[in-house]
């Protein structure tokens, strides 16, 4: 039987991290008080080296989530905003200039 994947919180690999990080422990040691495995010790301590403890919490993804949401909901309002554009000039090509115009016909 398989087991299920442990699911470990932000601040217990920082401080994991953190203590591999100091060397006062050899990664086994660490690995056999935590019950963790040397090797995703070590991938928390370079995680912690690049990044710091932000990078395991879960607030990155979440403000990468509402950044991306801005961004389409900003790049629908270009697009609403071009058809009314487009609209505008359709319905009242007396109102442009000469240049106006002819970059209108360029546009369709």
């Amino acid at each position: 039987m398989t087991e299920k994947r442990r699911r470990y919180s932000a601040d217990f690999k920082f401080r994991i991290a953190l203590e591999a990080a100091k060397g006062q422990k050899t990664l086994n040691e660490l690995a056999s008080e935590h019950g963790v495995h040397p090797n995703q010790i070590s991938t928390w301590k370079n995680q912690l080296m690049d990044g710091g403890p932000g990078l395991f919490g879960q607030n990155g993804a979440h403000e990468q989530r509402e950044q991306e949401a801005l961004q389409t909901e900003l790049f629908e309002q270009i697009g609403r905003l071009k058809m009314e554009l487009e609209w505008v000039k359709k319905s009242c090509p007396q109102q442009l200039t000469p240049s106006e115009r002819s970059l209108s016909r360029i546009t369709r």
